[in-house]
């Protein structure tokens, strides 16, 4: 499921990483890569709070889509 879909709270593993070199480029360099645990804490206004590695890192429900958990 993609990111942007996962409950506030649950931890997931991520999967694998979609969309165009540059942007899985960008997230890579943000620490979405795949086997990391992401963690939803919050959503404001289509814009996802997520705990990846130790950091809090906003990114939007368009680019949370391109990321697949588990």
């Amino acid at each position: 499921m993609p990111l942007s879909m996962a409950p506030e709270g649950k931890e997931s593993v991520i999967r694998k990483i979609g969309g165009k070199e540059e942007t899985r480029l960008f997230l890579e360099r943000l620490g979405f890569v795949v086997g990391a645990i992401v963690t939803v804490v919050s959503e404001i206004q289509g814009n996802l709070i997520v705990n990846v590695k130790d950091s809090r890192v906003a990114i939007g429900k368009d680019m949370a889509s391109k990321i697949l958990v588990s």
